[in-house]
């Protein structure tokens, strides 16, 4: 016997967009975009799984207790102070992996999100959704990514002692973002591979003003995202890896559209006026989706 409150759980979790531009590490925001996990403690061996996935990832991911949510379901539970069941998962994956729209932060959040419900912690509590984000972002290796699809709006993460932190602002109601999403695949450690151990202090300068502008640009006055979303930190650094994302991104902003790379790439994240992107600007290989802020996060239903 597990003793857990519950036997079944639903999940829902919103993919996310992060940096922003020079917000690196830091800013991010929660999409319309969900990728859904029903888990249900079974009969069986003790932390053993069965996982049937249909959607983005189906014939690339394990299907028994190697999978990543059911890894962190079952250290959630640790965390907490339950046994690992034996577990039963279907997931419905509709966040594409590796396009830089948080797909492996989305995956730990609903995992540490379905071990926290099948014990009865609800994430609606400040101090369980603390605790929540502090196991999410550890295994992430930084919170942003975790802690809007934890979270949901826009997010501003930050470390400090140790510990991560994060805190939800409200975006502004006319946000109306889009994203470019390519066929090609990334791998974040691959793309911070490439950013340099130190970057000029003006550069470092630059990316704090339009970091702290994107804030107020987000949040108060979307006509400041054009300036907001620009950077020096990181996103030219990465043109060796996707140079058709960077040029996109040039393309966008010389015509006058808020353009950012989404996350480590190769994903593009526009913030185009109403919502609809210029016809005149070539984006061949992409595939352009409206994805409106997510304003709820995570969601936990408890299941029969």
């Amino acid at each position: 016997m597990t003793g857990l409150p519950f036997s079944a759980v639903r999940v829902t979790v919103p993919a996310s967009t992060a940096n922003l531009g020079s917000g690196f590490d830091t800013l991010a925001m929660a999409l319309s975009l969900y990728d859904t996990v029903s888990a249900r403690v079974v009969d069986g061996t003790a932390g053993s799984a069965r996982v049937a996935v249909v959607g983005q990832g189906a014939d690339a991911v394990p299907t028994d207790e190697r999978h990543l949510v059911v890894r962190v379901i079952h250290k959630a539970l640790a965390e907490l102070g339950f046994p690992a069941p034996a577990l039963r998962l279907h997931c419905q994956n509709a966040i594409p992996h590796a396009r830089g729209l948080g797909s492996s932060a989305a995956a730990i959040v609903a995992g540490v999100a379905a071990g926290f419900g099948l014990a009865g912690f609800d994430l609606r509590d400040k101090e369980n959704a603390d605790r929540a984000l502090q196991l999410a972002a550890v295994w992430e290796g930084h919170a942003d990514n975790a802690a809007a699809s934890l979270l949901g709006g826009f997010v501003i993460a930050w470390q400090e002692s140790g510990r991560f932190h994060a805190v939800r602002t409200q975006p502004h109601p006319d946000l109306a973002p889009i994203v470019l999403v390519p066929q090609a695949e990334s791998a974040t450690h691959t793309t911070r591979g490439l950013l340099p151990e130190q970057v000029p202090h003006a550069d470092a300068a630059f990316a704090a003003s339009r970091a702290a502008l994107a804030v107020h640009a987000i949040t108060s006055d979307p006509s400041l995202l054009l300036a907001a979303t620009d950077d020096r930190l990181h996103q030219d650094y990465r043109e060796p890896a996707w140079p058709e994302t960077i040029a996109l991104v040039r393309r966008l902003r010389a015509a006058g559209i808020p353009a950012a790379v989404s996350g480590a790439g190769p994903t593009v994240l526009a913030f185009p006026p109403g919502g609809v992107l210029p016809g005149d600007v070539a984006a061949n290989g992409f595939d352009a989706v409206r994805l409106p802020v997510d304003q709820t996060g995570v969601r936990v239903v408890p299941q029969t």
